[in-house]
C-alpha cells in the first residue's frame, strides 16, 4: 500500500542550470518529512533540456515532471502543477533555491496546530554562487500594511492548505502580474479574509544574484505600479501617506543595475561571508 500524500510540492521550470536545479531537488528529497510528491512542470524549455529534466524521475519514485510545448509563463506552470497535486498541502520550491532539511516537517506541524491560518512561510537566507550573503526577515504575522513596501512573504519558502488556495482561484496567468504573481496572489488572498504566517527560522536558501536584478525592467514597474494601485485599494491602505510606495518599482526600475545590487548588499548583507 502507498503512503498517504500529504503535501505535494509544485515547481515550474524554464531552461534551467541543470546544477543548481539537481541541488534544488534534493534538498526536497532530503526532507526529514518523507510523505510528499514532486510536481515539476517544464514551461516549455529548449528541446536539449528535456532529457535532462526527465531524468530527474530516476532519482525518486516522488518526483513526477510534466512537460508544456510553449512558454506560457510561471503562474501557468504552477497552476498546471496545483490542479494535479493529491496532497493537503502545497509546497512552492524554485529550481535555483534550496530547502532546509525540517522545512516541511516544521511547517506542516505549524499548519496542524494553527487553523487559524491558512499559509505559512519562513525566513530565508541569501545565497550566491559563493554561497549565504545575506537574509531576508519577514513579519511573524503580516497585515495589510506589511505589503506597501514589498510582499511579505517569500514565495517558494510558503506551504498553502490546497483546498484555500483552489477556493481563491490559484495563480493568475494574465500577462498584467507577469513576474509579480506572487504579490498580487498574497494580496489577493489576504483580501479574500485568508492569514498567513512566517516562521522565524531561516527554512530556505533563496538563490540571488546580479542576473537576478535583470529582470527589474522599466516594464515589470509599470506593471507592479498597477498591482499595487488596485491592491492597496482593495486593501484599505491606499491614501495620501502611501502614494509614495506606489511609484517605487519605476524608482528601482530606474536604477543602474550596479546601484541596485549595491543597495541591496547593503541592506540585506551579513557580516561575514561563507568562503
Amino acid at each position: 500500500m502507498e503512503p498517504l500524500v500529504k503535501i505535494s510540492v509544485l515547481m515550474a521550470v524554464y531552461n534551467p542550470d541543470m546544477t543548481c536545479l539537481l541541488q534544488g531537488a534534493r534538498s526536497i528529497l532530503d526532507q526529514t518529512f518523507p510523505h510528499f510528491e514532486f510536481l515539476i512542470y517544464d514551461d516549455g524549455s529548449s528541446p536539449c533540456y528535456l532529457p535532462q529534466i526527465k531524468k530527474l524521475e530516476q532519482l525518486d519514485s516522488r518526483i513526477h515532471c510534466f512537460f508544456g510545448k510553449e512558454n506560457r509563463g510561471l503562474a501557468y506552470a504552477l497552476n498546471q502543477c496545483l490542479y494535479r497535486a493529491k496532497g493537503t498541502y502545497v509546497a512552492r520550491m524554485d529550481w535555483d533555491d534550496r530547502s532546509c532539511p525540517r522545512r516541511f516537517e516544521k511547517q506542516l506541524s505549524f499548519l496542524d496546530t494553527h487553523p487559524q491560518y491558512q499559509w505559512v512561510g519562513s525566513n530565508a537566507k541569501l545565497i550566491d554562487e559563493r554561497g549565504v550573503w545575506g537574509k531576508l526577515t519577514m513579519p511573524p504575522c503580516p497585515k495589510a500594511k506589511d505589503f506597501l513596501a514589498h510582499s511579505p512573504y517569500i514565495h517558494p519558502s510558503v506551504m498553502f492548505r490546497k483546498a484555500f488556495l483552489i477556493q481563491n482561484g490559484g495563480y493568475r496567468e494574465s500577462p498584467r502580474f507577469s513576474l509579480c504573481e506572487d504579490y498580487e496572489l498574497f494580496m489577493r488572498l489576504h483580501q479574500n479574509g485568508g492569514q498567513g504566517y512566517n516562521l522565524p527560522e531561516p527554512l530556505l536558501l533563496y538563490f540571488e544574484n546580479p542576473s537576478s536584478y535583470r529582470r527589474r525592467t522599466f516594464r515589470r514597474g509599470i506593471r507592479e505600479t498597477k498591482l499595487r494601485f488596485f491592491g492597496f485599494r482593495a486593501l484599505h491602505i491606499l491614501n495620501p501617506l502611501t502614494l509614495c510606495y506606489l511609484t517605487k518599482p519605476l524608482l528601482v526600475s530606474a536604477l543602474p543595475r550596479p546601484v541596485y545590487q549595491w543597495i541591496r548588499r547593503r541592506q540585506k548583507g551579513v557580516t561575514h561571508r561563507r568562503k
